[in-house]
């Protein structure tokens, strides 16, 4: 008897078969619960191992051992005259087919999934095209002082250069409650851009120490999160309507806006 017809008859080839298309079902799925449970790399790389190392222990025990109605037998020692292999084929044809049902329906899936994804960018591309360039959404500046109750001055500064900012004529500026919704919310600022509609926000932090202040302001196209412009201004209390009138004229100056005498006029009065 050839060794490939013996193979055959003690199911070797069935369980082989049967082991790569259960490996791989294992595999997908723990790629993805890896990736639900955000666990480390080496996960997947030790499961791969594991699953490689086990491959030639169960065609070993395919070729030593045979699964009898008595239990598990070494197949020297099995009568061939009551042999069971063919049953036990049988069976194993039926989990393997069952097996390959599921890896095709898995891979289908897993194919338009990815299509969708595909398609995703250029739609969200598209939107973001509709987006009026002359856009801004003005977040809470962050309190950077050790004082909680500068808090409320960080929150006026910031109020008061939406304020100046909406008065800018063909500038659109996201409503206060909009913007200050992300209020100490460590959010991706794309993301902020696409919820709130706007193509550039304006973020900063306050640093206050008796009279005198440290404001951090920086302006950022909202589309990939680059700087288009940021400055310190180091002054007193008695200077901070100055500040806000610098970084309200150095933000329309960075979005390329000609201020005329009416909107200037304008930005100042609403930050007085």
């Amino acid at each position: 008897m050839s060794i490939f017809n013996e193979l055959k008859r003690r199911n070797v080839i069935r369980v082989a078969l049967l082991y790569v298309v259960g490996a791989w079902l294992l595999m997908q799925f723990a790629d993805v619960a890896i990736s639900l449970m955000q666990l480390p790399d080496w996960v997947g790389r030790f499961t791969l191992f594991v699953v490689l190392l086990g491959l030639p222990f169960a065609l070993f025990f395919a070729w030593a051992y045979e699964l009898t109605p008595e239990g598990l037998k070494r197949e020297k020692d099995v009568d061939r005259s009551q042999s069971v292999t063919q049953q036990t084929g049988r069976k194993l044809d039926y989990i393997v087919i069952a097996l390959l049902a599921i890896a095709v329906i898995y891979f289908i899936f897993d194919k338009i999934t990815i299509e969708t994804d595909t398609e995703a960018p250029a739609a969200v591309q598209e939107s973001e095209s509709t987006v009026d360039s002359l856009s801004i959404a003005v977040l809470p500046f962050v309190n950077m002082s050790a004082d909680p109750e500068n808090e409320y001055f960080a929150d006026g500064l910031s109020e008061e250069l939406l304020n100046a900012l909406a008065q800018v004529q063909n500038l659109k500026v996201a409503g206060r409650t909009s913007s200050f919704y992300y209020k100490d919310k460590n959010e991706d600022l794309r993301k902020i851009g696409r919820t709130l509609g706007v193509a550039n926000i304006l973020e900063g932090s306050v640093r206050r120490q008796g009279d005198s202040i440290r404001v951090t302001a920086q302006l950022v196209r909202a589309d990939d999160g680059f700087h288009l412009w940021s400055d310190n201004y180091d002054r007193t209390l008695d200077d901070v309507f100055a500040i806000q009138d610098d970084i309200a004229e150095s933000v329309t100056r960075a979005l390329n806006i000609v201020l005329d005498d009416a909107n200037r006029e304008r930005m100042h009065n609403a930050g007085v």
